[in-house]
């Protein structure tokens, strides 16, 4: 199971940056719509932004993204997951390319305050269930732990 794996690379001896980089390449090599996946970290300089930290797919310009711009930008400001299952209908969208159709993004927090989010791209339209919603919120807390 995903979250076994995900839990042994947590507690695993890798660094911080090579752990989230592995979570990032078992969850894109294992759930067939993941298209991109990657962490996106409060800056502690600007802590209204978000800072593009290690991530599996094709490179995006979007390196970083202030709080309210975009689906991370939104789901950062207001602290909670955004699940959009058909970007072409939001008007506050930042493509990162034009074969993503769908997008999750989920805040990650220590100790009640958003530290990083992990957001993920899908080739496809609505691909993302209740069940992927709980699912990579239990990866963010185990996650946490490691911001």
């Amino acid at each position: 199971m995903l979250t076994q794996k995900v839990k042994e690379i947590v507690s695993g001896d890798l660094n911080g940056t090579d752990k989230l980089k592995t979570i990032c390449r078992l969850l894109k090599d294992n759930v067939s719509y993941i298209d991109w996946i990657g962490f996106y970290s409060v800056n502690k300089k600007k802590p209204r932004e978000l800072v593009l930290g290690p991530f599996e797919g094709e490179p995006t310009e979007h390196v970083r993204i202030p709080f309210g711009k975009g689906i991370c930008g939104q789901a950062a400001s207001l602290k909670k997951t955004f699940t959009v299952q058909d970007v072409s209908k939001e008007t506050n969208y930042l493509s990162c390319s034009s074969k993503v159709k769908s997008e999750i993004v989920i805040p990650i927090f220590k100790n009640r305050k958003l530290v990083s989010e992990l957001d993920i791209d899908s080739n496809l339209a609505s691909p993302f269930t209740a069940e992927d919603e709980t699912f990579l919120t239990t990866i963010a807390q185990m996650v946490s732990k490691l911001l």
